[in-house]
């Protein structure tokens, strides 16, 4: 496989420009692709079966188009599809999960919370991660709905959006949370609020850095690191550009101009 082709990237918004970030960050040289699935944004009020298909549809464009490598930015997308996408695709495929291991290491009070979407809170995979690594901690979940869209509309700092991150974050904090885990990709864009809502004694952590450390060592084990010397990046939606333009210019300044997304072939998750 040709080492300089690109990586793809992609979740159900915005919000997975997050990780995409830590990414470009990490790894200059890499040519990116990113597609925000904006039509069915957030993935957590779908189905697992129609996230599934989602992915298989989005990996298999980006699969045609010459992507070396996969990265779900997406922890309900990672649980839905993520092993369906590495038995269809011969690349690497990374996907990402709520980092209750490290959150469990880290806290002092033995609680640790949780922000996340329902989709994410119900998957099987979040509660395999309780049973693997949440033993000996309580482990307190706050879903969040109007976040995600929140961050999608590009309301990052508006007293509306300040009032609903507190009124999400203050049960974790009331109910003895000491450390809060970013659940979902989007909430990265609204860390400062979050941060003011939990005080300063709360630990935030947010998985978009280790995801993009195993992107890295994915790369250099398939032999896949680019040789270039800068990667550049494309943007593409399956919702409409005219609105998520300005959004992207204010979550990736300079990003350039979005693209519309060709039409998906449909695809058997079977």
């Amino acid at each position: 496989m040709n080492k300089n082709r690109f990586i793809g990237v992609f979740d159900s918004g915005l919000g997975g420009l997050s990780v995409l970030r830590e990414i470009r960050t990490l790894l200059p040289a890499e040519d990116l692709v990113y597609v925000a699935d904006s039509a069915f944004v957030p993935y957590g009020g779908h189905a697992e079966a129609f996230i599934r298909q989602r992915g298989l549809a989005i990996g298999g464009f980006l699969a045609r188009a010459g992507a070396k490598m996969l990265v779900v930015a997406c922890n309900t997308a990672t649980a839905a599809a993520v092993p369906a996408l590495r038995e269809r695709f011969d690349m690497p495929v990374v996907g990402m999960e709520p980092a209750v291991k490290p959150a469990a290491a880290a806290t002092r009070s033995g609680i640790v919370g949780v922000l996340a979407t329902v989709g994410t809170l119900r998957s099987a995979r979040f509660a395999a991660l309780l049973d693997r690594f949440g033993s000996g901690v309580e482990v307190l979940t706050e879903p969040c709905p109007g976040m995600v869209e929140a961050v999608e509309s590009g309301a990052l700092d508006t007293a509306a959006t300040r009032r609903l991150v507190a009124r999400h974050v203050a049960p974790l904090v009331e109910g003895g949370a000491d450390t809060i885990i970013l659940g979902c990709t989007h909430y990265p864009f609204l860390r400062s609020h979050i941060e003011a809502a939990a005080g300063p004694d709360v630990v935030i952590i947010d998985t978009g850095l280790a995801v993009a450390r195993q992107v890295a060592k994915r790369l250099q084990e398939h032999g896949l690191k680019s040789g270039q010397t800068d990667g550049v990046q494309r943007f593409l939606t399956t919702g409409s550009v005219s609105r998520l333009q300005p959004v992207l210019e204010l979550l990736w300044p300079g990003a350039g101009t979005m693209e519309a997304m060709p039409e998906l072939e449909p695809v058997s998750d079977h």
